[in-house]
């Protein structure tokens, strides 16, 4: 018998192929030989990187996450993580780009407050519209709000990254509704950004058409972060190839699987 391979489309991100879907952050593992053994086995070639919290050479004396993640391989996305106004957002963007030699992809968000760590739409909005400006190729973490979303894509960002639960709540997929809203009617690629508490999660974020997931607790904080990586990669590709494939409708009764007339023990 002749196995059929069927391999997950290209993810396109600032006219660069991704082979993965999957984007994974490099906070709260143990180390980063931790972090590294899981980026290996997501398969991830995207990771994000909260640049006011994570050494990339702004510490001489610290360890630096780029002597275990190799940024010719690795795509390093540096992240606005920790900025509650538009201004420091900016700032931190300007300083990952002094950071990585003039980079000017971002992933940007701008928090509204440290308990529920829900994007400050308005804040998020100003620095969007600045970054772009600027030249910044802004993928941007928001609301599961649909308008707001378009609104953010019409400003010229190149991703609109909804959140699907609070960030490290692990709640799953609480919006499915508002996210396949935001799916259908936009023209850039849709990630959602956190909630995602484990593999399930992640399939149904695939289903819903999105066109990727970026995630760091439900793997960090997991038992065993490195096989979870692996999980996780394998929910993605399954979910995508599931909505590739289109699922059966949902009906209110039951349907036979196998033919009802023409039995081989029909009564005479």
């Amino acid at each position: 018998m002749q196995l059929v391979v069927v391999k997950v489309g290209k993810l396109v991100l600032n006219s660069k192929e991704y082979s993965s879907r999957l984007i994974i952050g490099t906070g709260k593992y143990k180390d980063f030989k931790q972090t590294k053994s899981a980026l290996d086995a997501s398969g991830a070639e995207m990771v994000t990187v909260a640049i006011r919290r994570v050494n990339l050479g702004q510490e001489k004396s610290q360890p630096n996450l780029l002597d275990y993640i190799d940024p010719e391989k690795y795509t390093i996305l540096p992240n606005t993580a920790g900025c509650y106004n538009s201004q420091d957002a900016i700032r931190t963007c300007h300083v990952a780009s002094e950071i990585l030699n003039g980079e000017k992809l971002v992933k940007l968000e701008v928090l509204g407050d440290e308990k529920t760590l829900y994007p400050n739409v308005s804040e998020t909005i100003k620095a969007a519209k600045i970054l772009v400006k600027e030249n910044y190729k802004v993928m941007v973490y928001t609301t599961d709000d649909p308008i707001v979303a378009k609104e953010l894509e019409n400003l010229g960002c190149i991703s609109v990254m909804p959140l699907a639960a609070p960030i490290g709540s692990g709640l799953g997929i609480q919006n499915k509704y508002n996210i396949l809203s935001i799916v259908e009617n936009a023209r850039v690629p849709i990630i959602v950004d956190a909630g995602v508490g484990t593999a399930s999660d992640a399939s149904i974020v695939m289903e819903l058409g999105c066109d990727g997931v970026l995630m760091n607790t439900a793997i960090a904080c997991a038992k065993d972060p490195v096989l979870m990586a692996s999980a996780m990669k394998m929910a993605v590709e399954s979910g995508y190839l599931a909505y590739k494939a289109g699922r059966i409708p949902k009906k209110k009764y039951a349907s036979a699987s196998s033919p009802i007339e023409g039995n081989f023990f029909e009564n005479d």
